[in-house]
């Protein structure tokens, strides 16, 4: 398996935006007996919930949250191989684990229930690996607002956005920062083929505007007006029309890249049972319920209840394509070299 240059790594890393002390999430119950690092690329907006849940269950474990996106998360715990801070990552895509254990990162765990969960949700070694809680897929963000001021035909697959007419209009999340972002790239180069896939990606960028750091932020750009079109990631977009914003939620007829988030131990942590304790709770029928809340997709099969802007569970999960999260872990380092490489001018600069 090719892995991430380490250099690249740092470099992300040194980015990387620490414990979000100020925002009130990296503080669970005070004077807990044991003190969790849980790196992690879960929306701030739902950290609080989930750690709430958590800790009225295990008000003895205090969790210092460690936030980012998906790319810069994973560079951070590669930079930090040799001396892990990490006890915990919760929330954090599956190709990014199978790349953490493939460099030897992770300590296998079989949580408590993890049986009652669907097998496409955990890896597939016995103990686990990695076990997963929810799946993202990608959609488009379609402000209709703007779309009718600007005479932008809505799109109803991804091949209508290389067309002319949507040129500048368009935001997606950079692959190298955004897991969203990844899940778009390598789902079209198995959707289309490599070379196809490429092709269909180099004309997309004529009509891209920016590409930003964030999965969410297109959803939250195409909400505000700023751009027509965003590519984000389901719940987002939804999230944001049950805010009032003015979007359309499409799924091109393609079909939608998908991934998983998933959670594991860091091998070496000294906090193990409380670690094993978190990963036992986020794999409980409490903690799938509470991803609902968010995501149509989760890994406890017969709890989905419909999310509001999405379509029903089993219709979502028909649109999803056959994502082969091996190959896209394995190509990880080379199709985000490459895509660098094309498209990197578009990127907006990193904060």
């Amino acid at each position: 398996m090719r892995t991430i240059r380490m250099k690249t790594a740092k470099r992300l890393a040194g980015s990387f935006l620490g414990i979000l002390a100020a925002t009130g999430l990296s503080v669970g119950i005070a004077n807990a007996d044991t003190e969790l690092t849980v790196y992690t690329a879960f929306e701030a907006d739902q950290l609080k919930e989930y750690q709430q849940a958590f800790n009225k269950a295990h008000p003895d474990i205090t969790i210092n949250w460690v936030r980012d996106s998906t790319g810069i998360v994973t560079a951070k715990l590669l930079a930090e191989k040799e001396n892990p801070q990490a006890d915990v990552v919760w929330g954090l895509a599956a190709t990014s684990l199978m790349l953490l254990n493939d460099q030897g990162m992770l300590e296998p765990y079989a949580p408590k229930g993890v049986e009652k969960l669907s097998p496409k949700f955990r890896d597939s070694a016995n103990p686990p690996s990695w076990v997963g809680q929810d799946a993202y897929a990608a959609g488009i963000a379609f402000n209709i607002y703007e779309a009718e001021a600007k005479k932008l035909p809505k799109p109803t697959s991804w091949g209508d956005l290389t067309k002319p007419v949507y040129k500048g209009s368009i935001v997606m999340p950079n692959p190298n920062s955004s897991g969203t972002g990844f899940l778009m790239v390598s789902s079209w180069l198995q959707l289309f083929g490599e070379e196809k896939g490429w092709a269909f990606m180099d004309a997309l960028h004529e009509n891209i505007g920016v590409y930003t750091h964030s999965g969410s932020k297109p959803a939250k750009m195409a909400g505000s007006g700023e751009f027509p079109i965003g590519f984000s990631f389901d719940y987002r977009i939804a999230a944001e029309k049950s805010k009032g914003a003015p979007l359309e939620v499409i799924f091109p007829s393609e079909g939608l890249g998908w991934e998983l988030e998933a959670g594991a131990l860091i091998k070496g942590t000294d906090k193990l049972e409380a670690a094993q304790t978190l990963l036992d709770w986020a794999a409980s029928r409490e903690a799938n319920e509470l991803y609902n809340q968010n995501f149509a997709l989760v890994a406890m099969p017969g709890i989905a209840k419909p999310v509001e802007n999405l379509p029903p569970p089993d219709k979502l999960e028909a649109m999803l394509i056959d994502n082969d999260f091996t190959w896209a872990a394995q190509n990880r380092d080379r199709i985000l070299s490459e895509w660098q490489k094309r498209y990197g001018v578009k990127s907006e600069p990193k904060e």
